[in-house]
């Protein structure tokens, strides 16, 4: 099955001037949605008809044929024909929470993780509290994310059993691992390409290009200092020509001047090319030219890590730190190596911890604490590097293998079946529980809406003196005309929110013959008595009629 696709521009767009790795990934989840449509739109939720356009010129952009189609989010029965809604995040408790107005089991809820470090885990562990039920699913991108969802799931499972003193029921939804795809087809370069790439880059015939692609963040991605300190070792011991291309954004100038600096510094042996992130063409010369892949992540919020997948697609061997999501892509000795790495032993860092949550911290700087005690295998890290470098044989078999895995396993034509797979069980799971009557008769008792966001008039219901309601009665102010409530609304002052005249004019001849109530009103005009009960409170608001208590009042 297909899913509608909970769409703002930001998730899904690299025209944007801070370009994140979830924006790549929603790019390309795109770009599947609308290869794997079938005879189906492909379908956008969203709240804003302007986002709604972008989404319509997006999916005509990757194939003009493809039929689009808007629901606003008002329509929760356009979802509930649907049957899924996807969201491209963690976030899935307000979703949830607006389900309910039309039932918990209306259409099942679909997200994905990609950052879980600090503001992120409050969303993960409020899923327990969320109504999320068994038919929604949260994708993990790794083994390493679902550790994280897990262990904090674990952790506020245990804080409410204390808390409340109960045996909290475990609500979790289901927590798959699927990766996230490249597109394969994006990386296979043509070698005339490739050397017209390494004349525009000037690297000579013996020139071993290293690409370090990705956003350039000490704090955020990787620190550089081991990955510079391993290219002078390597260049300086083996006597090769290495050259070392940044390819990336780095969100600021004094972010690319520590870089910049870092170099000069630490590998003065190394030629150093920058390549600009945003320039696609330049970013695309600098895969085509490049002879391995290296990064060494040691951020907390890395959860999958896109760029050694797109190296394997380029058939450039990988050489990455074993770290997060990794570990899933990277199978050391065979696509690339993997380098162990070190960190405190769970128990450590509360004092990080601690600092941010009470704002003693910024939220980098909580990350630089926590990065900065993450180190890779010095000696590892020079020993595969150099084995790379002076191994053309070893970079072509590695580079083959890496290539026939991310077409097999990380191309997304081949990860979007595994998302529809997972919405087909969803909806599987949807259909047999309300089939249940102890589930249907449970589901039946949920509450219309969460509590935040029930209406106004219930909320704040001991503010009036009067309330209006079914046994109210109606009249009209006296000299009032349609012609009058015409003018009365045509005034700035008077015209927010204002009633249908259509409306008016019927219900003004109904009171022609006296006082009415909201509930014969109502009838009367084939609205419900609460749609009624607004009608005439906003009328009475401008004086358009009076009200006064029923008798059942």
């Amino acid at each position: 099955m297909n899913a509608a696709i909970l769409f703002e521009p930001d998730g899904y767009l690299l025209t944007g001037s801070r370009l994140m790795g979830r924006q790549s990934a929603g790019n390309g989840f795109l770009r599947a949605a609308v290869q794997a449509r079938g005879d189906q739109p492909v379908t956008a939720y969203t709240p804003s008809r302007k986002s709604a356009d972008v989404f319509r010129r997006t999916v005509a952009e990757i194939d003009p044929t493809a039929e689009s189609r808007w629901i606003p989010a008002q329509r929760l029965d356009l979802l509930a024909e649907v049957g899924l809604l996807y969201r491209p995040d963690h976030v899935m408790g307000p979703t949830a929470r607006q389900r309910l107005r039309a039932g918990p089991a209306a259409y099942s809820i679909c997200g994905v993780t990609h950052t879980l470090a600090g503001p992120s885990l409050e969303s993960v562990a409020a899923l327990l509290v969320e109504p999320l039920m068994a038919w929604d699913a949260l994708i993990c991108t790794s083994t390493a994310a679902l550790g994280v969802v897990t262990a904090v799931m674990d952790r506020q499972a245990e804080y409410l059993r204390w808390r409340t003193g109960l045996a909290v029921p475990d609500n979790r939804p289901l927590l798959p691992v699927i990766p996230l795809g490249v597109h394969c087809d994006d990386f296979a370069f043509r070698e005339d390409e490739r050397r017209a790439a390494r004349e525009e880059l000037d690297l000579g015939a013996e020139a071993i290009a290293v690409l370090c692609a990705g956003r350039l963040s000490i704090n955020g991605k990787a620190n550089p200092y081991a990955m510079l300190r391993a290219l002078q070792q390597t260049a300086t011991e083996t006597g090769r020509t290495i050259v070392l291309v940044f390819a990336g954004q780095a969100f600021n100038a004094a972010i690319a001047q520590v870089f910049q600096s870092a170099t000069a510094t630490y590998c003065p042996a190394v030629r150093v090319v920058f390549v600009d992130g945003k320039d696609a063409a330049a970013y695309r010369r600098a895969w085509v030219a490049a002879d391995l892949f290296i990064s060494l992540a040691d951020s907390i919020q890395e959860t999958f890590g896109i760029t050694p997948v797109e190296a394997m697609a380029a058939r450039l061997p990988a050489l990455v730190s074993d770290w997060n999501g990794y570990r899933d892509t990277v199978r050391d000795g065979v696509d690339g190596f993997r380098i162990g790495t070190w960190a405190p032993e769970p128990g450590s860092g509360a004092a990080i911890a601690r600092d941010h949550e009470v704002g003693h911290n910024s939220f980098p700087e909580y990350l630089s604490r926590s990065n900065t005690a993450v180190a890779v295998d010095m000696g590892e890290l020079t020993a595969r590097l150099g084995d790379l470098v002076t191994d053309p044989a070893l970079r072509r078999r590695m580079g083959a293998a890496g290539r026939a895995r991310a077409r097999s396993t990380f191309d997304w034509p081949v990860v979007f079946r595994s998302y529809q797979a997972l919405w087909d069980e969803q909806t599987q799971i949807r259909r047999k529980s309300g089939a249940d009557p102890a589930i249907a008769g449970w589901l039946a008792r949920a509450p219309r809406t969460g509590a935040d966001h029930a209406g106004p008039f219930d909320t704040f219901a001991g503010y009036p003196t009067h309330h209006v309601g079914a046994a109210t009665l109606v009249s009209p102010t006296p000299g009032m005309t349609p012609e009058l409530y015409r003018a009365r609304i045509g005034e700035q002052l008077l015209s927010l929110w204002a009633v249908n005249p259509e409306i008016v004019d019927s219900l003004l001849a109904a009171l022609e013959n006296g006082p009415s109530t909201v509930e014969a009103l109502a009838a009367a005009a084939m609205m419900s008595t609460r749609q009624m009960a607004e009608v005439a409170a906003r009328l009475a608001k401008i004086d358009v009629v009076t009200l006064a208590p029923g008798i059942a009042e």
